[in-house]
């Protein structure tokens, strides 16, 4: 598996937020969920796609810059039949070695109620809720986890 940093608009990324927001608006039954700004190249400093050695992109994940020290995980999102191939554990591990090198003390990010795989999945790799922070205060279907680097 191969992690690649890549702008917002490559197509790899492109294809992988769109099945993302087609899997949230399922989940949700609302095509957009998200309660604040819309992540974009505008805020996004830094995105990876992870790809297989055939060059299919399986998972993808962002990083927006909250403060100095701290970032939160945007658009994190691995295809149904990547899940458990390591390719979005390739991905977190990306995101929180650009977290380090850009200084910053933690991560954090937020999910839903209706993500139980996505909150297995992040408690899995260390995160731990914390409060809601920023747009996700008073949500009750968001869930925010939190990372010390």
């Amino acid at each position: 598996m191969q992690v690649r940093q890549v702008e917002w608009d490559d197509p790899a990324s492109v294809e992988l937020r769109n099945a993302q927001r087609a899997e949230i608006a399922i989940r949700y039954g609302t095509p957009d969920s998200e309660p604040g700004p819309e992540p974009g190249a505008h805020d996004i400093t830094a995105f990876f796609v992870a790809f297989s050695p055939e060059g299919v992109a399986l998972a993808c994940g962002g990083v927006r810059a909250l403060s100095e020290t701290e970032a939160e995980i945007k658009r994190m999102y691995a295809r149904p039949e990547a899940r458990g191939t390591g390719a979005a554990t390739s991905i977190v591990r990306r995101l929180e070695e650009y977290g380090r090198d850009s200084g910053w003390r933690r991560l954090v990010l937020e999910t839903g109620t209706e993500q139980p795989d996505a909150v297995r999945f992040y408690s899995r790799e260390g995160y731990e809720r914390i409060p809601n922070f920023g747009y996700y205060e008073g949500l009750d279907q968001s869930l925010c986890f939190g990372k010390e680097l």
